[in-house]
């Protein structure tokens, strides 16, 4: 088991004999210095405010799902300077659990001073499957940046995206939709997380098909040899970006995603000179790691909070220091 001080320092170590991130894009840029330019303006907030918002999808909306639970910390902001963590729920890409399952995490996240994104979006058995849940996310996504324009205090030029089970799939790839083709689907971002926590993430997906997750195939449409193009684009451990960040945890009791995705993942990450870390949760299983009664809780919760307060320059100075 790596403990929470050890992961976050392996991911500071590793920053610091790795490149950092990508730039930002063009519109996330282009924010930022909208951003700067009002800087001089300062937020100031009695309460957190919590808002319903509803995005934008290629094709027909579904009101009743096609939206996030935007939440803002209170006190007094200047343009910029609030980290953003976006928060992408689980439950097998299927229709039975919604954003209420990261509810906790966004109000203890907005608590410690960040904004957060709980984007909630089509599933199986709810107008989603393949492409419509992945289309979906990508647009909850780049709507970030229409919402930082309402409200500049967030920043969106280095920001972090949190999933738990399916959810961390789609973290994952929400990390490296910037390396995806123009025929793939996702592509082009206009907002990119440039760092991710998975928490109990599928992140081999053809190794959890072939060990028994009917779930991925179902959400795909079809198992490695049917669809794999489809695997290649979406597998997170067929899209590894060096530069990225991550930090995998997972209960060592989860009988639903093994904890081997993890392990594997990490694992390839290091072979690839990537920047990663990984904590097991002793006892912890495939539901409790997001479990607010969990004795990880509060350790995950600063796994998160370690991860994102940090730029991957702060994180390599901090560790030359």
């Amino acid at each position: 088991m790596v403990a929470l001080s050890a992961a976050v320092a392996f991911l500071a170590a590793s920053c610091a004999s790795a490149d950092g991130p990508a730039e930002p894009s063009s519109s996330a840029g282009q924010s930022a210095v909208a951003a700067g330019v009002a800087n001089e303006a300062l937020v100031e907030r009695a309460e957190p405010l919590v808002k319903r918002v509803s995005y934008p999808t290629r094709g027909q909306a579904d009101p009743a799902q096609n939206w996030g639970d935007l939440y803002l910390p209170a006190g007094q902001h200047a343009a910029g300077s609030v980290p953003l963590v976006v928060l992408i729920h689980g439950g097998s890409w299927e229709s039975q659990l919604g954003a209420e399952v990261m509810s906790s995490y966004a109000r203890d996240l907005v608590d410690r001073g960040m904004a957060v994104y709980n984007i909630e979006y089509r599933r199986v058995g709810s107008g989603g499957g393949w492409p419509t849940t992945f289309h979906d996310v990508a647009d909850a996504l780049d709507h970030v940046v229409e919402l930082n324009e309402q409200h500049p205090e967030f920043a969106i030029d280095d920001e972090l995206v949190v999933g738990h089970s399916a959810g961390a799939q789609l973290a994952m790839w929400a990390g490296t939709r910037h390396a995806l083709g123009d025929d793939e689907v996702g592509n082009r971002p206009r907002f990119r997380p440039t760092r991710v926590v998975s928490l109990a993430g599928p992140l081999d997906m053809r190794y959890a098909a072939t060990h028994g997750d009917s779930r991925i195939v179902t959400v795909l449409g079809g198992g490695p040899e049917q669809v794999p193009d489809r695997y290649r684009s979406v597998d997170p451990i067929q899209n590894i970006d060096p530069n990225v960040p991550v930090v995998a945890v997972h209960g060592t009791a989860d009988t639903m995603v093994a904890p081997a995705n993890s392990e594997r993942y990490i694992a390839a990450v290091k072979q690839s000179g990537g920047i990663g870390g990984l904590m097991l949760a002793e006892g912890e299983d495939h539901v409790s790691v997001v479990s607010d009664d969990s004795p990880w809780y509060a350790r995950i919760l600063d796994v998160i909070a370690e991860t994102s307060d940090k730029t991957v320059d702060d994180l390599r100075d901090t560790h030359s220091n």
